[in-house]
């Protein structure tokens, strides 16, 4: 195998996987409910203002209707439960990536296109293709490497991509230009506000963000303590981006997790440990306190030896 074969396909624990796959279908249903819920909304709207998306074209995707919204809605609400579970990951696994891909389309066939969802699509795509995984499993696989590799891969080309387009369309002018002061204007905070009084601050970020998603694909050459520190970063960005001018990429963020060592976050071990101590707490608040006759001496029930206090005489 060559150098670029072992790197893509570099082992992972099954229970990073696990834990992954988890979070993934977990936000598919959360999306449905709390961050695209206005995608159901385009089942009252006028059939004529649909705009397919050349995806939608090449399959031959019919228009949606409110039956085909409102049952896609709670097909993949329920599949997506149930494949977080990690029951059949390669039945739901494909339906969920199926469903979602489909929700997307819809989504986005009305005139605006988000990018910060590529990352989540790539990794509904290839995680049934590992298979079974069990939280906590030890167990080194290549073809969950694989398929957190390429999520990863995507990660960062939605980076790379986005400050390419930038170039593309709004050339050098683009870092020099008002782009964040209109966003600020739209959709800023009072925390914006007050940066936008900053003389050259917002120019310098404009620099500052081409330099980083120019730069993002470095993240793969670095040590895996740098590239972990190098990720936080990629949060730090986005939670700056959240609290000034409120767009939150939370797909990006969860497929962003590709990159993290999430065996080693075991919510159900902690959950049966906290179940034990609450328990055990139970268990000895309701027990029956003992009778004590002085300070070291307890009455036992008759037939049991004393314990405490002075031995029995002869």
């Amino acid at each position: 195998m060559t150098a670029v074969g072992r790197w893509l396909t570099e082992a992972v624990p099954l229970g990073r996987i696990a834990a992954f796959r988890t979070l993934v279908y977990l936000f598919v249903a959360g999306d449905l409910v709390f961050f695209t819920p206005w995608v159901r909304t385009h089942a009252n709207v006028p059939g004529e203002l649909y705009r397919p998306l050349f995806v939608s074209r090449l399959l031959h995707l019919p228009t949606p209707t409110e039956w085909l919204i409102t049952g896609i809605f709670w097909t993949l609400l329920v599949l997506a439960l149930l494949a977080a579970t990690g029951r059949a990951p390669r039945l739901l696994g494909w339906s969920v990536f199926a469903l979602y891909l489909y929700w997307m389309i819809i989504g986005m066939s009305y005139g605006k296109v988000d990018h910060d969802r590529f990352g989540l699509l790539v990794a509904l795509a290839v995680l049934p293709t590992v298979g079974r995984a069990r939280h906590g499993d030890p167990t080194r696989t290549e073809a969950g490497g694989w398929a957190l590799r390429v999520t990863q891969i995507a990660v960062v080309c939605t980076y790379f991509l986005a400050a390419w387009a930038k170039l593309r369309f709004g050339g050098p002018d683009w870092m020099t230009g008002s782009v964040l002061a209109r966003a600020i204007l739209r959709r800023g905070t009072d925390l914006a506000d007050l940066i936008a009084q900053v003389p050259y601050l917002l120019i310098a970020a404009q620099f500052g963000i081409m330099a980083f998603e120019l730069l993002s694909p470095v993240v793969f050459l670095l040590p895996a303590r740098w590239r972990t520190a190098m990720v936080g970063f990629f949060y730090s960005f986005h939670a700056v981006t959240m609290a000034t001018i409120t767009i939150s990429f939370a797909p990006h963020l969860v497929a962003m997790a590709s990159f993290l060592a999430l065996e080693r976050v075991r919510p159900l071990v902690l959950l049966r440990r906290l179940a034990r101590r609450v328990g055990g707490a139970s268990a000895t608040e309701t027990s029956p306190p003992r009778t004590t006759t002085g300070p070291d001496r307890t009455v036992n029930p008759p037939g049991q030896a004393v314990v405490g206090g002075p031995p029995a005489g002869p």
